[in-house]
């Protein structure tokens, strides 16, 4: 795992997942909260023909809807509270888990994508 070469699959995951250049591992793989950056800072890896589009997105809404649905559908049986607590309870916790994991997942989609498809193809995906 020295030098530039390519990483394996798991280190770029990992990589991706703490929001980091999928080929050093140095610098921020975003310029600000979902916007991915240019360029790395570190290595000079471009980005302009990664876009993880709304794949990590739909994945966030599909896992928390399952598991906030599961566990809202278990405080109704146990507990039968009024539907104002389940909007009190549920709402900042859908918020939370949303944006906690939408960014992680955007850095694995663009990690395996710089995996998994040549940097040096055109800055939009089938483009001249």
């Amino acid at each position: 795992m020295g030098g530039l070469g390519a990483p394996a699959t798991v280190d770029v995951i990992g990589r991706g997942l703490r929001c980091r250049c999928p080929r050093c591992g140095r610098a921020n793989l975003f310029d600000g909260f979902l916007k991915v950056t240019e360029r790395c800072a570190a290595c000079g890896l471009g980005f302009g023909g990664h876009d993880a589009g709304d794949g990590p997105a739909v994945f966030i809404v599909l896992v928390v809807g399952a598991v906030v649905t599961g566990l809202a559908l278990l405080t109704e049986i146990a507990l039968a509270p009024p539907l104002w607590v389940h909007a009190l309870l549920w709402t900042p916790l859908i918020v939370a888990f949303s944006l906690a994991g939408l960014r992680p997942l955007k850095g694995v989609t663009v990690a395996l994508q710089y995996k998994f498809r040549s940097v040096e193809e055109p800055a939009e995906p089938g483009g001249q």
